[in-house]
């Protein structure tokens, strides 16, 4: 699976704090319906058995529909499993030694809060950037938040894409609009709402309309 600017338009996060009885693929079935172009799974908590049987889940949902599918920083998982790649922090394994790991042909996405950070990821084999918290989120206790100007500036150091993720909503995702950045990942924006399906759709067409408009300056 290729990871494409288009496929990062909606990146959909996962976050069982909010199930409520329903199943964590249930939830990411409801996010792909409405339009999620892009999953990442993410598990803090859960053991290794049952995060294997819930990733192959996923993972079968997401190549019958044709979304591309990343874990988040479980390298040896998401081999194991055969997702399309992997999604790791500043904190987590250097990206060099994921893309080693990983190969050439794997997705490989790595967080970023500076332009250094940045550069240097893209050097390792990143194929895109998380950058973030753009806005005050509960969602990571350890987020930062990256300002606009900052945002802009690791879109025009680097030439592969560049998503923003922290505290994004329809309602402040245009605000972004001028950075450069081709999507946004979100967890709490899509999956605390009771009707996913719906707040997924909503977003992305107010991301849509961001990216669209930035275009048109």
């Amino acid at each position: 699976m290729n990871c494409t600017k288009e496929s990062l338009l909606l990146y959909a996060v996962t976050d069982r704090h909010w199930l409520n009885g329903r199943t964590l693929t249930d939830q990411v079935k409801e996010a792909i319906d409405g339009g999620a172009t892009f999953i990442q799974l993410r598990e803090k908590e859960l053991d290794e058995e049952k995060f294997e049987q819930e990733a192959r889940e996923i993972g079968a949902l997401c190549r019958e529909r044709h979304i591309p599918f990343v874990l988040d920083d479980n390298v040896l998982l998401a081999q194991k499993v055969g997702a399309d790649g992997v999604h790791v922090g500043q904190s987590d394994m250097e990206a060099g030694n994921v893309r080693g790991l990983i190969g050439p042909d794997k997705i490989l996405g790595v967080s970023a809060q500076t332009v250094e950070q940045a550069i240097r990821a893209e050097k390792a084999g990143a194929d895109y950037l998380g950058v973030g918290a753009v806005f005050p989120t509960g969602s990571k206790d350890d987020a930062k938040e990256v300002d606009y100007d900052t945002v802009k500036a690791i879109v025009e150091a680097v030439s592969i894409p560049v998503i923003a993720i922290g505290g994004i909503t329809k309602d402040n995702i245009g605000e972004l609009s001028g950075t450069g950045i081709v999507g946004a990942a979100v967890i709490s924006a899509i999956f605390s709402k009771e009707d996913i399906s719906g707040a997924t759709a909503e977003l992305k067409t107010a991301v849509e309309q961001m990216v669209h408009s930035a275009g048109r300056m």
